[in-house]
């Protein structure tokens, strides 16, 4: 059983939100204009429009590394003797009452699957002939079944009741599978319609494929650190990897290996030219303390300090790469509420990490200068917010996370505000609205999210001259 660790992807501690000491925050010698209201009537859902595929840049011998420990591991460590997969064609369907946005969206990542993964995969007309059923629950209930679980896949169940009904027995067990025949992907069912998708693409590509994830990736949705929230082209290119000829139900691990250099050489020949870039496993010690920093369970306390074992971790391992960053993310955010100067040098070190390791077109260094832009608002840092986002608002496009587009959005606009820039402000903050409605789902969320955004704009200080 695969599933999707969610912590909070956009934390705004507003109670660490004052101005440090010696920040200079602006003053108006007039009338301060008003806070910002969120109108009575959001603008219509915005969502993304199909773009190119992303291009691999990656050298072939560590897709292979990271092709085997995708295929070959569970998420727990546990081996799996046997690669397995569907025979195509797949067929796809979704149980009746699941909310409107759903369809479109896996039409979208189905028609991805086909195009990039070379997948034979489609909607299949009736549930009782689909390979792959979808189907949404309340997430109380859910959560009920599987605490801390955000979606998941299983094998060999049709449905919720089914699964209900053999959660508790072997058939569940992926390392006992010989072949996929029929997986159940189970999806809260009053979450955004971003949550919806980016549970579609997850799971639909565990059921299709890998079953692990792997901290070190740092170009996957196959990661528990969820920068990545829809496939990336390394993810279509194992797919494919997966439903080539070369690789076939029941291969071991060593006889993958033998057939993949060759497959790989076919599939991505550009990777032939790439120099390998070594990396050691993840420790469990790494990744439990990880998992305790960023779930939902035990106090705050217990949890800063998990995150000082992960970054004493990542410290001892020597690591300069993305396990390094989202250390130090980690760090940041949880360290925030009581020690801002070293919350904002972890994120600091973290953006400059990112960027030399990716550029500055990155995912990753976008949700650390989120954080970075929200401080600097609220110190009145109008120029450094705005200069932050718009150097991210690229990588966020094109990572399709309308949630962290939104809220970058919302603290440009209150940044403009605070320039006096208030035609633009109020442009920037309408389009925001229709990304959050997306990114955030109902109106109440995206109003919480619109106070949280402007109570960190600091008040302009009247000096009556």
């Amino acid at each position: 059983m695969t599933m999707r660790w969610r912590f909070i992807p956009l934390l705004l501690l507003l109670g660490a939100c004052a101005a440090p000491d010696g920040a200079e925050v602006p003053e108006r010698h007039h009338q301060s204009p008003a806070r910002a209201e969120l109108p009575q009537t959001l603008p219509p859902m915005k969502t993304f429009a199909p773009r190119p595929a992303d291009m691999v840049v990656r050298a072939n011998a560590d897709i292979l590394r990271d092709f085997l420990d995708l295929a070959f591991e569970m998420e727990s460590g546990r081996a799996l003797p046997r690669l397995t997969r569907f025979e195509e064609p797949i067929d796809v369907a979704v149980i009746g009452g699941a909310p409107s946005t759903l369809g479109p969206d896996l039409d979208r990542l189905l028609a991805r699957l086909r195009s990039e993964a070379r997948i034979d995969i489609r909607r299949a007309e009736t549930t009782a002939t689909a390979n792959i059923l979808i189907e949404t629950v309340p997430r109380r209930e859910l959560q009920r079944a599987v605490p801390q679980a955000a979606c998941f896949v299983v094998p060999r169940v049709a449905g919720w009741q089914d699964f209900l009904a053999n959660r508790r027995s072997g058939a569940l067990d992926w390392t006992t599978l010989e072949r996929r025949t029929r997986t159940s992907v189970f999806i809260p069912s009053d979450v955004s319609p971003q949550e919806i998708r980016d549970c579609l693409h997850e799971e639909i590509g565990q059921a299709l494929g890998p079953l692990n994830d792997l901290y070190r990736l740092p170009d996957s949705i196959f990661n528990d650190d969820n920068f990545h929230t829809v496939l990336t082209g390394f993810d279509m290119l194992v797919l494919r990897a997966f439903y080539a000829p070369e690789i076939r139900n029941g291969m071991t691990r060593e006889a993958a290996a033998r057939a993949l250099p060759g497959l790989l050489a076919r599939l991505n020949p550009a990777g032939e030219r790439v120099a390998p870039e070594p990396l050691r496993r993840t420790p469990r010690a790494w990744i439990g303390a990880m998992e305790t920093a960023l779930g939902p369970r035990g106090s705050d306390a217990r949890r800063r300090g998990a995150a000082e074992d992960a970054l004493r971790i990542a410290a001892s391992e020597r690591w300069l790469d993305n396990r390094l960053g989202f250390s130090l993310f980690a760090y940041g955010r949880l360290a925030l509420a009581r020690d801002t100067e070293a919350a904002l040098n972890a994120f600091a070190r973290a953006h400059s990490l990112y960027i030399g390791l990716y550029g500055e077109n990155d995912i990753h260094a976008a949700h650390v200068a989120m954080q970075m832009a929200a401080f600097a608002l609220s110190s009145g840092q109008s120029r450094v917010a705005i200069d932050l986002i718009d150097r991210s608002l690229p990588a966020v496009m094109r990572a399709e996370n309308a949630a962290l587009l939104s809220t970058l959005l919302l603290i440009k606009a209150e940044a403009l505000d605070l320039e006096g820039r208030g035609p633009e402000a109020a442009a920037v903050r309408l389009d925001s609205l229709g990304w959050a409605r997306y990114g955030f789902g109902s109106t109440g969320e995206v109003r919480r999210r619109f106070a949280e955004i402007t109570a960190l704009t600091p008040e302009r200080t009247q000096t009556g001259t």
